[in-house]
């Protein structure tokens, strides 16, 4: 069984095809990217994934359930977290507290307990304290734990940025271009924060992503798009010999 599966999904505007009858899943355990041409639909693809478009046709499976008219504000609480290209913090707040945020789908108190400090819900916040303690040292967080993120370098929001998603203890992360606005020196480190994601976690990872070398460091299949449509399926290395997937990017 899939993790993830999309069947047929096809989204318009205005006439437009931005999504156009794409089909693919994503196993458990992967890391799966999706590239293409400025335009191709990877982004709105993850907007349908994560249900902030609804898709004029077609289904999305997560876990073996219908997810395709989930409202939004569920999806975190099924397992799916996802992170934008710009980044979306809450910039006069701290590191630590914009990863403590990230713990709201899992808390188990109503605002009377917390209201009175019951010992239910200390021991709830000394256990999201501890959990996303464990996310800092595992992203090398943990100089810019109570630094407030408007003082931060870019590179060091994206990355809280995808601590905060990962607090959200997903099944299934989403990285919309993760290497933007990234150096080569913070984008080779990238790789290697996705690697222990995926590995030390367990968590899967649907990646969108422009930079190729990030690509082919990380994934263990790629989907490319053009136009909204669905090009191919493969290895990082099928992907980038693929007729199609060279005359989109290079033309004719």
């Amino acid at each position: 069984m899939s993790l993830l599966a999309a069947e047929g999904l096809t989204l318009t505007f205005g006439g437009v095809h931005a999504v156009d009858n794409v089909s693919f899943s994503v196993e458990a355990g992967e890391v799966f990217s999706i590239i293409g041409p400025n335009g191709a639909g990877k982004t709105t693809l993850f907007n349908l994934i994560s249900r902030i478009y609804d898709a004029n046709s077609g289904s999305i499976q997560f876990e073996d359930n219908d997810i395709s008219t989930v409202p939004t504000h569920r999806i975190a609480e099924l397992g799916i977290a996802r992170t934008f290209q710009n980044t979306e913090l809450f910039e006069q707040e701290t590191v630590l507290r914009n990863l403590l945020i990230g713990k709201h789908v899992h808390r188990q108190t109503n605002l009377l307990q917390e209201f009175l400090f019951l010992p239910s819900v200390r021991r709830q916040e000394l256990a999201f304290r501890k959990e996303v303690e464990d996310i800092i040292d595992l992203l090398d967080l943990q100089h810019y734990r109570h630094q407030v993120i408007a003082n931060l370098p870019y590179g060091i929001r994206k990355m809280v940025e995808v601590a905060r998603a990962l607090c959200i203890k997903p099944r299934l992360l989403l990285l919309d271009e993760p290497s933007s606005g990234l150096n080569p020196e913070e984008t080779e480190d990238l790789s290697f924060q996705i690697e222990d994601i995926n590995e030390e976690l367990g968590t899967t990872v649907i990646m969108v992503e422009h930079d190729m070398n990030l690509v082919s460091q990380v994934s263990n299949r790629v989907m490319a798009l053009a136009d909204g449509k669905r090009l191919a399926i493969g290895t990082p290395q099928e992907i980038q010999q693929h007729p199609e997937v060279l005359k989109a990017y290079l033309g004719d």
